[in-house]
């Protein structure tokens, strides 16, 4: 774009929106923090920061006078690189980041969507309470919530979705709604797994649970046998308290590094007996190099994003196994042993399994493991090496059901509709038709409206 060009569009977009919202230009103050994001770098024409949802609609209705494809940003963390744009605007939902604890009694917290989960669990400490959520601190309430929102307290409290009781959302049309399990109860229901398509959230209404200290840190194994181990792990989680939550992470051999399989665990209490016995026997699984399991506030397990090398980019995919077989272990085994692609396998079940298919849009609720590859990809690849690695994928994807697009790389049509069951993916499509028929929230793991 032009300077003069640019200039123009900035002059309308502040008598569009200046009131209500922060507009930004290339060459402005702030706009590189919001045209970078952690998996991609952009170049919108235009940034909007919206103070609140009037800001985000009266942004929504800029856009449609203009023709300016959106895109929406909360933490910035998507893997697929949908954070951020190289062209149209950005709303960017950061400054939307109030945490409110409406009704101590019940635990209804009241958290806008461009809060971080490390500013939730801070705010809601004092008062003894919680909310299962990501891994690390700048995650983006938003984004995670509307992918489902798998955590390290999963087992035991379910997915973030799973603790949601209303969302607030502005339309394509500029209309701010509120959706809960009486109003627009399709809606909600679509919010809670199918990702950004149907609106902007700009708020949340929790249920936050008492969590004070938790157990949590990492086992790293000598391990000879990988596959054994992982059987054993399996074995293991299937018999353990729900409380406890782990990940099996599977570290290829590399030049110069060995490889390297770590435990990380999370038992959700500070019940220090509870906690010796549900570990015992994974601390017995195989010989144990290290342990760095210890007792602390959950607010403090949620750890800062490392950024990649320069030069370097991640390619993620991942897949539900129902069951983690000896076909399914044998395959993971497989695709660890070729190098090159980091795994974690993450525990399911629990309180997240007993919710039912069709309650909200996550549908893998009967999945038993989450198996995530990470291949780390240089910067301009060398030809032919992104397709090795898929291909290297394909045998533990063909094995496996769908996909949770809070960790999909991708944003291929085939591949989003490939991550929810059939009868979900026709749901999602005919709730996108009520709300978004013009496909307006297109940047994003998109889901066409159905046809009328």
């Amino acid at each position: 774009m032009t300077q003069l060009a640019s200039n123009e569009l900035l002059s309308s977009a502040l008598t569009a929106v200046g009131a209500i919202a922060e507009v930004l230009v290339p060459g402005d103050d702030g706009y590189a923090g919001t045209a970078s994001a952690l998996f991609a770098d952009g170049t919108p024409d235009l940034v909007i920061r919206p103070h609140d949802a009037a800001g985000v609609a009266a942004a929504l209705r800029y856009a449609a006078g203009t023709g300016l494809a959106v895109t929406v940003r909360s933490g910035g963390h998507s893997m697929a690189g949908l954070s951020t744009s190289t062209d149209g605007m950005i709303i960017d939902t950061r400054r939307i980041s109030g945490v409110r604890l409406l009704d101590p009694a019940s635990g209804r917290v009241r958290v806008g969507a461009g809060a971080t989960w490390g500013a939730v669990a801070a705010a809601l400490r004092p008062h003894g309470l919680g909310l299962t959520a990501g891994d690390t601190s700048g995650v983006g309430v938003a984004g995670l919530t509307l992918g489902g929102g798998i955590g390290w307290m999963v087992r035991r409290y379910g997915l973030a979705i799973d603790s949601l009781a209303a969302a607030q959302v502005v339309t394509a049309d500029g209309r701010l709604i509120g959706a809960d399990a009486v109003e627009h109860a399709d809606l909600f229901w679509a919010l809670r797994g199918g990702g950004g398509n149907f609106g902007v959230a700009t708020g949340f209404d929790f249920t936050a649970r008492p969590v004070t200290s938790v157990h949590f840190g990492e086992i790293s194994y000598q391990a000879g046998d990988v596959p054994r181990l992982i059987a054993g792990w399996r074995d293991l989680m299937r018999a353990g308290d729900e409380k406890l939550t782990t990940t099996l992470n599977l570290m290829p051999a590399m030049p110069g590094r060995p490889g390297g399989v770590t435990l990380a665990c999370c038992y959700a209490s500070p019940d220090g007996a509870g906690a010796a016995q549900a570990l015992r026997p994974f601390r017995a699984l195989a010989p144990v190099a290290s342990d760095s399991i210890r007792v602390m506030p959950y607010a403090e397990i949620l750890e800062d994003m490392t950024p990649l090398p320069p030069g370097l980019r991640m390619e993620l995919r991942n897949t539900f196994f129902t069951t983690l077989d000896d076909a399914r272990v044998a395959a993971v085994g497989e695709l660890l042993a070729g190098g090159g692609a980091a795994l974690s396998l993450r525990s399911l079940g629990g309180a997240a399994a007993r919710v039912s298919r069709d309650a909200t849009a996550f549908a893998h609720r009967d999945a038993e493991v989450m198996v995530a590859a990470a291949f780390l990809i240089p910067q301009p690849a060398p030809p032919g090496m992104l397709p090795e690695a898929l291909n290297r994928w394909s045998p533990v994807a063909a094995l496996g059901s769908g996909a949770y697009v809070g960790f999909l790389g991708s944003a291929d049509p085939a591949d989003v509709a490939a991550a929810y069951p059939p009868a979900t993916y026709r749901r999602l499509a005919a709730v996108k038709r009520r709300y978004d028929p013009a496909n307006v929230f297109r940047r994003t793991h998109n889901i066409l409206p159905a046809r009328s």
